[in-house]
């Protein structure tokens, strides 16, 4: 007579390691089936996603549909909602009456040098804030981010005496030079680089001999690419769409876009047409720029996301 029950049995005749697979597997596809219901959006959500979108996007369509009629049909009730054919005559008298060509270049190099000097002081700026130890660290950032709570308007009467001094009015150095470095900027990265930035790899940098410049080089700039990347596609837009300390510091001769803008219907009863053709011009340089390097952009913020 046999000592084993019939659950002894079929137990002995399973292998070991397949005994408590069923039940493995079915909680495995409980969790996955939970994941995904986690991750999958409903009817509700896309309509917000669409809503939303619908909303974000209707102001450069409306300055779309407004930059091809003209003063007359935009005065009408209720206002067209769709193209008209006066776009690209519009466009072409926005382009020359604004000097629109060299606006656009000064733009580019203003933003460019803008945000590549904010990305580079910023980063190593907040590296030395994040992991380096010296005297009045706290102190000194403290008075880095109190600087932002200073309003802009304080500044332009001394900073435009500076400028005048040096000789830099109507010139593009003039614009340049005072929002080279952000306070903005410096406690971004300085946040980032607090996770993102192991001190081990500080210390076994050094044991290896690596100068401070090598190891911002070698190891800073590495960890610090997703940040970089978000900051100075930040600060180029803000750069580019600056018109305050612009306005004040260059002339017509010499413009950047948004100075340019200020130079279209200036006539008895202003041409809203051209001066949304104007300003769409002025739009579309981000637009290309947002949908050449979106992507990278995104899949930086991702990278840093997961490494964090």
């Amino acid at each position: 007579m046999s000592l084993l029950t019939k659950s002894d049995r079929s137990a002995a005749g399973v292998p070991a390691s397949r005994r408590g697979e069923p039940s493995r597997r079915r909680s495995g596809r409980g969790r996955a089936s939970s994941a995904g219901g986690q991750l999958h959006g409903g009817k509700f959500t896309y309509a917000v996603l669409i809503a939303v979108t619908v909303i974000a996007l209707f102001p450069l369509f409306w300055t779309a549909v407004a930059a091809s009629r003209n003063n007359t049909r935009l005065a009408e009730m209720p206002p067209p909602f769709w193209f008209g054919g006066n776009l690209f005559k519009n466009l072409g008298i926005a382009w020359s009456d604004a000097n629109m060509g060299l606006a656009l270049l000064n733009t580019t190099i203003v933003a460019g040098s803008i945000a590549a000097g904010t990305v580079l002081f910023g980063t190593i700026a907040g590296f030395a804030f994040a992991k380096l130890r010296f005297r009045f660290r706290n102190l000194l950032l403290m008075l880095t981010i109190g600087t932002m709570m200073v309003p802009p308007q304080l500044s332009v009467v001394p900073l435009f005496m500076a400028i005048a001094e040096l000789e830099w009015t109507n010139q593009l150095q003039a614009v340049i030079l005072p929002t080279l470095v952000s306070a903005f900027g410096v406690f971004f990265m300085r946040q980032y680089l607090l996770e993102a930035l192991p001190t081990e790899l500080i210390e076994a940098a050094r044991v290896d001999g690596a100068s401070s410049l090598r190891i911002v080089w070698h190891v800073v700039f590495p960890a610090a690419r997703p940040a970089m990347a978000v900051l100075g596609m930040l600060t180029f837009v803000m750069a580019w769409n600056d018109f305050f300390w612009p306005i004040i510091a260059l002339t017509q001769e010499n413009p950047t876009v948004q100075v340019a803008l200020t130079g279209l219907g200036r006539g008895y009863i202003p041409d809203q047409s051209v001066i949304m053709a104007g300003a769409l011009l002025g739009t579309l340089p981000l637009l290309l720029i947002l949908t050449v390097f979106g992507k990278q952009i995104v899949g930086g913020i991702m990278q840093g996301a997961v490494k964090g």
